[in-house]
């Protein structure tokens, strides 16, 4: 089979093409689109396709990482979103838990409030009442009500309307009359229910997903069909499948439906093309480590299992989200992170990034403003004749201009402050990496750290060393590892029903009833793909906490009937990973299971990144030596540092920093200090001396 990953960036589109058959991979760049990012997707397909002589309806999937709706909340330009909600609860999404962000502080910034995903006057009630445990009816829906809400909003021009009642996780049935009704008397409308979107307890979490899924659906809803359209004119015919937050793909139907799956949408594929470095070096303890244009995206393998975000870490621009996740923690740092001095003359760098346009001031499309990469190209570790294999030519000068501008305010060489720019933002990155490892019970010197992105092989080293990682592997084209994420993965889709059972009370027949359940529904949407359920398999887990505890701790549970066996078990596992978690566990204490999961995976196509052959001699992959900057013994010193083609470099022989080693997709900096030596596998590994 013929695919074609294409993941969109902050600042270019990574292109890969894969042939499962030949084994043939290609890759490309170009610069991303930011009015219409589905020009630079095109592009991008039409010019990899052209440049290796690719026939566009031989092409069978395209996969697609994309940052719609990430940027849609982060820069808050979703949809004008209502809501219709049971009576007495209209202020759930202004008044949350009354958890403030920063507890102190008295000028804080609180997202639901500041920055309502649906404004007060949008939001309508209804009568309508469900009672737990089972949601049987106490007050019918006021379905006369409903229209009136609906015409309301109609009248509002509101573009998209979620529904969320109280106890729906128990009983969607009045959710989803009152969205038929919604429908019906308006029918241009995006309409999304909670209990589609989330269901599951927590009504504030439920309520501002699907309020999320309502105000970024319209403009998702809207680029994947024009995508799929487009994708059609420019002659291809492939099945376009999107990159969700949970590790998976998903058709562009169901993400239609639930953007909200999305929101990591980028950095997912980030973390499965890390691990599929790192299983190709046989580490099994990683720390991904993507640094693009804009931002610098963590996440963790540990024994070769992704970490899967919690209830209590699942946030997106400041608002709560549940719905399946990779954990992944993401900062404002990359290469267009802007360098400044701040109100109080502190040097800063980030979260401010120059974007794709103007973009630094060394692209020579107008940036005016000292970023992360000029600072490289001042300390000559990026080479203007060899940016992007020489496609695009780096203008030093500009770069020199803007950071010495910097360096003046601050009384200091230009060299000084290119190095103080690289100093900080390897510090943000470094804590960054802390926050998803040292406090979360993890060393990172007992794992490898995976560089890739357009800037991560510039920053690995410098930024494993803050954290005594002893080895950095960079993937064999580290630029594009997302786009080749993308083609190694399965169609994923994730099921979840609240239980509330109590340990020494636990109806296992009916958890089994319901595990059943959730498996037949996601047969359904898998055979809806055109899946047949012989290629899909199925993964059970629970959210297990002690009775009183505020949140819950992911368990698998193995396939079979709900027994003793298998409560005893389930039990035991909480209880270990509540010990690796915090240390201890309350051995007389009852265990409750809030939620269950069910979790599909469908199997697809995919690629084998082909092995490396032994090249000859280091000197047959010396291109040149030139003059970059490092700091060594405290002291910044220009250093004669040869640059090397990385598909020339031999096998299994070691070389030592410094060094550059320079390819199409991105340059990896081996500092002093750092030895490095190409694998067959095709990654480069680096023991960085830490």
């Amino acid at each position: 089979m013929k695919l074609i990953g294409v993941d969109v960036g902050g600042t270019f589109t990574d292109v890969m093409y894969g042939d499962t058959e030949s084994q043939a991979v290609a890759i490309h760049k170009v610069p991303t689109t930011p009015d219409d990012p589905s020009k630079g997707v095109i592009q991008g397909l039409s010019e990899i396709c052209q440049s290796f002589n690719v026939e566009r309806d031989a092409v069978d999937h395209v996969l697609h990482g994309t940052t719609i709706a990430t940027y849609a909340v982060l820069e808050y330009k979703g949809a004008r979103t209502g809501m219709v909600t049971t009576a007495g609860y209209r202020d759930i999404l202004h008044i949350g838990r009354h958890q403030r962000p920063q507890h102190y502080s008295i000028m804080q910034d609180i997202p639901w409030q500041d920055r309502p995903l649906v404004q007060r006057r949008h939001r309508k009630v209804v009568a309508e009442r469900l009672t737990p445990p089972d949601g049987a009816v106490l007050t019918p829906l006021d379905e006369d009500a409903v229209r009136v809400a609906a015409r309301e909003l109609r009248a509002a021009q509101v573009e998209a309307i979620a529904v969320c009642f109280l106890f729906s996780y128990l009983n969607p049935a009045h959710e989803e009359r009152a969205a038929a009704i919604i429908q019906e008397e308006y029918p241009d409308c995006f309409v999304t229910t909670s209990s589609a979107v989330s269901p599951q307890f927590r009504e504030f979490e439920r309520f501002t997903t699907a309020a999320m899924n309502a105000f970024i659906g319209p403009k998702v809803r809207t680029y994947v069909r024009e995508l799929e359209r487009a994708l059609a004119a420019n002659g291809f015919h492939a099945d376009l499948h999107v990159m969700g937050s949970n590790g998976g793909v998903a058709t562009g139907a169901m993400v239609s439906e639930r953007p909200v799956l999305t929101l990591l949408s980028g950095p997912a594929a980030g973390v499965l093309g890390g691990a599929m470095s790192g299983e190709r070096a046989e580490r099994s303890r990683l720390i991904t480590f993507d640094v693009g244009g804009t931002s610098a995206d963590i996440g963790l393998v540990v024994d070769g299992q992704f970490a899967e975000a919690t209830a209590r870490d699942t946030w997106i621009g400041g608002y709560p989200v549940m719905a399946p996740m990779i954990d992944i923690h993401t900062i404002g740092a990359g290469g267009g992170s802007i360098a400044h001095l701040d109100a109080g003359a502190a040097f800063r760098v980030g979260p401010q990034s120059a974007g794709a346009l103007p973009g630094p001031a060394a692209y020579g499309r107008g940036g005016t403003l000292p970023t992360v990469t000029d600072a490289n190209v001042v300390l000559g570790r990026l080479q203007p004749g060899n940016f992007l294999g020489g496609e695009m030519n780096l203008n030093a000068a500009a770069a020199a201009d803007v950071m010495g501008a910097l360096a003046e305010k601050m009384d200091m060489t230009v060299e000084a402050a290119a190095d103080g720019v690289l100093t900080i933002i390897n510090a943000n990155m470094a804590n960054a990496i802390r926050s998803r490892t040292v406090q979360k019970g993890h060393d990172p010197r007992d794992f490898s750290l995976v560089a890739f992105g357009g800037a991560g092989p510039l920053h690995g080293v410098e930024v494993a060393r803050d954290l005594g990682i002893p080895e950095v592997i960079i993937p064999p084209y580290p630029g594009i590892t997302s786009a080749a994420g993308l083609l190694t993965t399965d169609l994923k889709y994730d099921a979840i029903r609240t239980e509330f059972q109590t340990s020494g009370n636990v109806d296992g027949e009916r958890l089994s009833r319901d595990f059943e359940a959730m498996r037949e529904s996601l047969a359904s949407q898998f055979k809806a793909d055109g899946l047949d359920d012989s290629a899909v398999a199925y993964q059970r887990s629970g959210d297990l906490r002690y009775v009183g505890q505020g949140y819950e701790l992911r368990v698998p549970i193995a396939d079979g009937p709900v027994d003793e066996q298998c409560l005893n078990g389930i039990f035991r596992a909480f209880e270990e990973i509540h010990t690796t978690e915090y240390g201890h566990v309350f051995a007389d204490n009852p265990i409750e299971i809030v939620n269950i999961r069910v979790t599909g995976i469908g199997q697809m196509a995919k690629i084998e990144l082909p092995s490396q052959t032994p090249g000859g001699d280091l000197n047959d992959a010396l291109l040149d030596s030139v003059q970059c900057y490092f700091r060594q013994d405290g002291e910044l010193r220009a250093v004669a540092t040869p640059l090397y083609a990385r598909d020339k470099l031999p096998i299994s022989q070691v070389f030592a920093g410094p060094a550059i080693v320079l390819q199409k997709d991105t340059t990896t900096v081996i500092p002093p200090g750092a030895r490095a030596q190409a694998q067959a596998s095709g990654n480069l590994l680096i023991e960085t001396g830490a």
